[in-house]
C-alpha cells in the first residue's frame, strides 16, 4: 500500500492542493501511477472508487485476482487531511471520478490477445470542472480563501492536466497491441 500521511505532498499530489511543504498549493501536476505501471506491459492495472462504480471495484478485483502475475488496484480513497466530511466519502468519490479527477479504468494485458482493447474506461467522460469538485476539499479551497489569484491559476492548470489525461486514455483505448509481452518470435 502506498499514501501520503499527515497531508505530505508527494508526486501524487495533485496540482494545487495545499499540503505540508506545498503550503502555496502544488505548482507541479500528479504523475500518472497507473500509466507507470502499465508501461511495463506486464502488469495488470486498475483505478477504482467503491462510490463512483462498485460494480467496476468487483470486476477489478476478480480480473487482477485471475491475472497470472502481478497486479496494481489504485483505489481513490479520501482522507480527513483532504477536508472533508468523512461520512460523505462515498459521493465524495463519484464526484472525482465525475470530474474526471479520478478516472475509472483497467488495463489487462492479455486482453489484446482476445482482440478487446488492454485499457478500458469505465468512467464516463467528464461531467463536473475540477473547480467543482476541488470547492469541496479543504486542501483546495484554503489556497482561494488565501490567495485567490494563484488559485485560480493552479485551478486553471490542473484542469488541462485532466483533460489532457482523458485524451490520452481515450486514444489508448483504441490502441492495438500485437506483440504479447514475454513470448519470443521465431
Amino acid at each position: 500500500m502506498y499514501s501520503n500521511t499527515g497531508g505530505q505532498a508527494s508526486k501524487a499530489t495533485p496540482r494545487a492542493a495545499v499540503a505540508k511543504f506545498a503550503a502555496g498549493g502544488k505548482p507541479t501536476g500528479k504523475k500518472d501511477l497507473g500509466m507507470i505501471a502499465q508501461a511495463y506491459g506486464n502488469v495488470y492495472v486498475a483505478q477504482v472508487a467503491m462510490g463512483a462504480n462498485m460494480t467496476q471495484v468487483v470486476k477489478a478485483f476478480a480480473e487482477a485476482e485471475a491475472y497470472p502475475g502481478t497486479s496494481l488496484i489504485i483505489a481513490f480513497s479520501p482522507c480527513i487531511a483532504h477536508g472533508i466530511d468523512m461520512s460523505t466519502q462515498m459521493q465524495h468519490q463519484k464526484s472525482a471520478a465525475e470530474s474526471g479527477y479520478w478516472p475509472l479504468y483497467r488495463y489487462d494485458p492479455t486482453a489484446s490477445t482476445d482482440g478487446k482493447p488492454a485499457l478500458r474506461l469505465d468512467s464516463r467522460k467528464p461531467t463536473m470542472s475540477f473547480r467543482e469538485f476541488a470547492a469541496t476539499e479543504a486542501r483546495f479551497a484554503m489556497l482561494a480563501r488565501s490567495n485567490p489569484e494563484h488559485a485560480a491559476e493552479l485551478m486553471e492548470q490542473a484542469q488541462h492536466d485532466i483533460d489532457d489525461r482523458w485524451h490520452l486514455y481515450e486514444q489508448m483505448v483504441n490502441v492495438e497491441r500485437t506483440a504479447v509481452y514475454g513470448e519470443v518470435e521465431e
